[in-house]
């Protein structure tokens, strides 16, 4: 049986998409000091559509000081990690997240407070740039702790189908965050291929934590207060991401809500006012 280090080290260094290795390196360009690593993940990921879409990035940094030149950026990424940012090149659009070297090992960890770092990357990412080998042997370490951490936190059922705790598993995180997307989603992110967690699955073999239902309510008020203060957050350092919430909301839920000029003037105005209406119409959850 194959660990799972290793099993995340041959994952994050399988080839991506040329285009998406070229905006890599120009991400971390913009960071020449402190850039450590660049993840690719999500939807585009599995599907290797790039054209009209967003791709999602993480960028990892030595700490949030060398990062930026304006202390107030090092402290928003410090308090409310991580900080995101838009990003274009070569035609295609990208949204990158920061995080330290440190934080991206906590936040993939059992005892982060919420869980959208580490549901993430325990689906399957791509470590598009590194600076060094070190760098990319402490990012392998704090990958593989993702896939780890979901399986101590859901409980194991029938065991008829090790699938169906990692289907048990996504569903709970997306539970503990706003998430347009709807209820079938964690069951797809599994059964795209459904081998690599069979294989995850066997390298991992843990028991649940004790006290999950207790953890899972403190992870699902943490979460959802989290995506409120994070998208306050992101109208400072993210142009047009209102546009973004509602183009995601809409592509995702099948709603057609369109952003008001105000709403645009006063980003974080217009997001709150937004939220009561997407939470009424299921749009989110």
């Amino acid at each position: 049986m194959t660990d799972l280090l290793s099993l995340i080290g041959a994952e994050l260094a399988e080839p991506v998409d040329p285009r998406v290795a070229a905006m890599a390196a120009a991400i971390a360009a913009r960071y020449p000091v402190a850039a450590r690593g660049v993840l690719f993940y999500g939807s585009c990921l599995r599907t290797t559509e790039l054209d009209g879409l967003m791709l999602d990035f993480y960028l990892i940094v030595s700490d949030y000081p060398s990062a930026y030149p304006k202390s107030w950026l090092a402290t928003a990424n410090r308090l409310v990690p991580p900080n995101v940012f838009p990003f274009e090149h070569d035609g295609l659009a990208a949204k990158y997240a920061v995080l330290s070297e440190a934080d991206l090992h906590d936040l993939c960890g059992p005892d982060a407070s919420a869980v959208s770092v580490w549901a993430r990357f325990a689906q399957p990412s791509r470590l598009v740039w590194a600076s060094d080998d070190q760098a990319r042997s402490r990012i392998v370490s704090a990958v593989e702790r993702a896939p780890r951490t979901l399986l101590m936190l859901t409980p194991e059922g029938d065991g008829a189908d090790p699938l169906d705790r990692w289907r048990r598993g996504f569903t709970l995180t997306y539970g503990a965050e706003l998430r347009a997307e709807r209820g079938g989603r964690p069951g797809t992110i599994v059964d795209f291929d459904p081998e690599r967690y069979r294989r995850f699955g066997a390298a991992i073999a843990v028991k649940p934590m004790d006290g999950l239902d207790a953890r899972w309510r403190r992870l699902r008020r943490n979460g959802k207060l989290l995506t409120l203060v994070r998208l306050a957050k992101a109208s400072l350092t993210f142009a047009g991401g209102i546009d973004y919430l509602a183009w995601k909301v809409n592509r995702h839920a099948g709603t057609r809500i369109v952003i008001r000029p105000w709403q645009r003037r006063f980003p974080i105005l217009g997001a709150l006012t937004l939220l009561p209406r997407l939470l009424a119409r299921g749009a989110i959850r």
